[in-house]
């Protein structure tokens, strides 16, 4: 395991590593997840193995630390990103980010385009105010307190699907809040603007089973490429590994 300070106060921004060629994959984990859990067993894979992956936790989420001071808006999770790659002696990257993890893959290319060479987004959040759902805009409905300490946390545990329930039970609830209220809010500009301007290589992952990808045209035209993944939902790097993989592959 290794770690980075991402804030004043001296917390850490966590990772896992296995040693391989240049240059890196890093994957980035969706609310409330963990890196490792989600693509693992990807990473792991013949045709992906030999590669240097990282498997970043981004704070507030697994073994990261979780400081009550910190803002957990995208910008700042993807500073902290920032942080873990250059202390690792990360450039070029390829990032691969699932749901949330996409978002800050998004504007961590944006903000520091020599951090990454290629992106590899699954359902990715990449327009504000999402329609009300038991995710990021169900948990940003409750304001925070109601959230953290009001039973609001507990509640959201009980709607979601068992394996999402598993790690976000590893997560800080205050930072699961203000990262979903993150999410909510967006950029400036957005996230799918970020996207369809980047220069690097781009792939964008739907599972048909999470229905049409809106603006799916418009990032055609705009250079990226864009997977429906069949017999997929928003997991889908477990719903089919053998598209997912052959994704991150190229």
């Amino acid at each position: 395991m290794r770690q980075a300070r991402f804030d004043a106060q001296g917390s850490q921004v966590r990772w896992t590593e296995a040693l391989g060629e240049e240059p890196a994959r890093v994957y980035v984990h969706g609310l409330g997840s963990a890196s490792t859990m989600y693509h693992a067993h990807i990473a792991a894979r013949p045709e992906l193995a030999g590669r240097r992956s990282l498997f970043v936790d981004l704070p507030g989420h697994g073994i990261s630390d979780r400081p009550a001071a910190f803002g957990y808006t995208l910008e700042e999770h993807a500073d902290a990103l920032a942080v873990a790659l250059d202390a690792a002696e990360v450039r070029d990257a390829e990032i691969v980010g699932h749901s949330m993890g996409g978002a800050v893959a998004i504007v961590l290319a944006y903000r520091r385009p020599d951090l990454v060479s290629r992106l590899v987004v699954t359902e990715g959040n990449l327009d504000p105010r999402p329609p009300r759902t038991a995710a990021s805009s169900g948990i940003a409905s409750y304001e925070e307190d109601a959230y953290v300490t009001g039973g609001g946390h507990a509640r959201v545990l009980e709607q979601v699907d068992p394996l999402w329930a598993a790690t976000m039970r590893l997560a800080d609830p205050r930072a699961l809040h203000r990262s979903a209220v993150g999410l909510v809010r967006g950029t400036e500009p957005t996230m799918r603007r970020m996207l369809e301007g980047l220069k690097v290589e781009r792939v964008y992952l739907q599972g048909l089973r999470s229905g049409e990808l809106h603006g799916k045209d418009a990032l055609s035209a705009a250079g990226v490429q864009v997977v429906e993944v069949p017999d997929a939902g928003h997991n889908v790097m477990f719903d089919n590994p053998d598209a997912f993989a052959a994704a991150v592959r190229g």
